[in-house]
C-alpha cells in the first residue's frame, strides 16, 4: 500500500493557540486598565468633594452653597460635559463627609467603582455602610448584586446586625483587614425565599423539593460560599437511620452547615435533633482543618423566649423564620427594628459568661 505524506496544517490552525494567548493578554490589560480608570475617576470625585466642602463649609459660605454649587455646575459642564450635574457634586460632597480619610478612599477606589459608592451613599447608618462596603469588596458583587442586597435589607437581616456596636465594628474590622468571615456574617433571620412560589399551604416535603429546584437561588439567599453537598443525608445511630433535610459546605467559614426544614413554629425539641446531627457530623465527616459544624433551622414562626432561654448559639445552632412573599418595605423594616431590639435587650440582660451553670455546649471534639 502506497502511503502518502501527512497534509500539512494550515497557518489558521497554527495561528490558534497564539490567538488565544493574544485575545487573554488584551482582556487582562483592558480590564486592569478599566480598573485603574474606575479608581481615578473615584478618587477624583472624593477630592472635587473635599474642595467643595472646603470652599462652602470651612469657609462658612453655606448660606450660598446652593449658588456656588449650580455655578460650578454650569461651568464643569460646558467644559468637560456630563457627570458634574447639581446632583451629582452634591454626591461628591457627601463621599467627603461620610469618608473623610483619604487614605481610606484611596483605598475604597481600588475595590469599588464610583457607581457602587453611589448606591452606598444614601444609608444612613454608617455600620450598615461598613458592612456593604467589606462584603462588595470580599464579594466583588456588581452594582446590580449590590443594589439588590441593599433592597432586600441584607444588612438588617444578618446577625451581625443585632450584635451590640462595639462587636459589629471588630467583626467589619476582621473582616476588612484579613478577609475572613464569620457566621453572623453570613447568618440571616428572615431568609426570602419568595422565588419558591410556594401559595396557600405546604408541606415540608414540598419546601424541600422547591428548594431543590431553585437551588441556585437559594445558594444566592444563603450567602458567600455556600455549595450543596447532599438532601436527606443519612446518620445511622444504635442501627435507627435518621436524615438531614439539607447538608451544605460553606468555604468561607471553613465548615458544614446542616440544614432542617420545619412548617409552622419553632419547637424545643428541634434543638435536640439538631445538635444529635451536628455531633454525628463533627465526629464522622469533619476534616481536618475545618470548623465545627453549624446548624440552621428554618421555621415559619419562632418561639422568641423558648429560643432566648435555649440559648441556640452556645450549641452552634441557628433559628430563623423563612418567608415565602417579602412583606412591605416598611412593614420589614419595623419587624426588623424589632428583632434587633429584643436581641439587644436580651444580651444586656444576659449575665457575663462566668456566672453561667454548665450548659450542653457544643463540643467540638464530640466527645
Amino acid at each position: 500500500m502506497t502511503s502518502h505524506p501527512s497534509k500539512p496544517k494550515t497557518p489558521a490552525l497554527h495561528a490558534a493557540p497564539l490567538l488565544d494567548d493574544v485575545r487573554a493578554l488584551i482582556d487582562a490589560a483592558r480590564q486592569r486598565a478599566a480598573t485603574a480608570v474606575n479608581a481615578q475617576l473615584t478618587l477624583l470625585y472624593w477630592q472635587i468633594g473635599r474642595r467643595i466642602q472646603l470652599h462652602v463649609v470651612k469657609q462658612q459660605r453655606a448660606a450660598y452653597g446652593e449658588e456656588i454649587l449650580a455655578t460650578l455646575s454650569r461651568e464643569l459642564t460646558a467644559h468637560y460635559g456630563r457627570g458634574f450635574s447639581y446632583a451629582a457634586l452634591t454626591r461628591m460632597q457627601r463621599f467627603t463627609e461620610l469618608f473623610p480619610a483619604e487614605p481610606m478612599v484611596a483605598t475604597l477606589s481600588q475595590q469599588l467603582s464610583w457607581s457602587h459608592v453611589v448606591e452606598i451613599l444614601p444609608l444612613k447608618d454608617g455600620l450598615q455602610r461598613e458592612y456593604y462596603v467589606q462584603m462588595c469588596a470580599a464579594e466583588r458583587w456588581s452594582v446590580r448584586t449590590l443594589r439588590e442586597r441593599i433592597d432586600s435589607m441584607l444588612y438588617e437581616r444578618t446577625a451581625l446586625s443585632q450584635q451590640p456596636k462595639a462587636q459589629i465594628e471588630q467583626e467589619l474590622a476582621t473582616l476588612r483587614d484579613t478577609q475572613r468571615m464569620s457566621p453572623a456574617l453570613l447568618l440571616r433571620d428572615p431568609y426570602v425565599l419568595d422565588f419558591l412560589g410556594l401559595r396557600d399551604t405546604w408541606a415540608e416535603s414540598d419546601l424541600e423539593a422547591a428548594i431543590l429546584r431553585e437551588m441556585e437561588s437559594f445558594l444566592l439567599e444563603l450567602g458567600a460560599g455556600f455549595s450543596f453537598v447532599s438532601r436527606q443525608h443519612r446518620i445511622t445511630l444504635d442501627g435507627e437511620d435518621f436524615h438531614l433535610d439539607l447538608l451544605f459546605y460553606n468555604r468561607k467559614l471553613r465548615r458544614l452547615v446542616a440544614v432542617e426544614l420545619k412548617v409552622g413554629d419553632f419547637k424545643a425539641a428541634y434543638k435536640g435533633q439538631m445538635e444529635l446531627y451536628l455531633r454525628w457530623l463533627d465526629r464522622f465527616e469533619r476534616e481536618a482543618g475545618e470548623e465545627p459544624p453549624l446548624g440552621i433551622i428554618l421555621c415559619t414562626g419562632k418561639k422568641r423566649e423558648q429560643i432566648e432561654l435555649l440559648e441556640l448559639d452556645k450549641s452552634g445552632i441557628h433559628v430563623a423564620e423563612y418567608l415565602t412573599a417579602l412583606p412591605p418595605r416598611e412593614v420589614l423594616t419595623e419587624r426588623l427594628q424589632q428583632a434587633t431590639d429584643r436581641a439587644r435587650q436580651t444580651l444586656e440582660q444576659r449575665p457575663p459568661p462566668s456566672a453561667h451553670p454548665a450548659v450542653d455546649s457544643h463540643d467540638p471534639t464530640g466527645d
